[in-house]
């Protein structure tokens, strides 16, 4: 096997399993049961999301790939931002810390 290819997985493991790790701590650190209804619809909707720009990022030819970038990034940050503010609504809502 080629170094870069198991880099490749090794890296792509280690992702997954950190990515597993961060959800699992997002949905036990909730504080209530709405909190962590939110989380978990959440999660789901990112690992959905995630996941299919890594697989168009291995489908689409390499000139657009760049293209894809352009309009992840944003909505990435922009999901953040509002996530943040929802969870921290609903805390506020439901009486628990800040």
């Amino acid at each position: 096997m080629e170094p870069g290819l198991i880099g490749g997985l090794i890296g792509g493991f280690m992702g997954l399993v950190g990515g597993a790790i961060g959800t699992y701590a997002s949905i036990r650190n909730t504080n209530g049961p709405r909190e962590r209804a939110f989380m978990i619809r959440v999660a789901r909707v990112v690992w959905i999301a995630v996941t299919a720009f890594v697989v168009a990022l291995l489908v689409v030819p390499y000139p657009y790939k760049w293209l894809m970038w352009v309009a992840y990034v944003p909505a990435l940050v922009t999901a953040i931002v509002w996530g943040n503010r929802r969870q921290r609504q609903i805390r506020s809502e439901e009486g628990g810390r800040r």
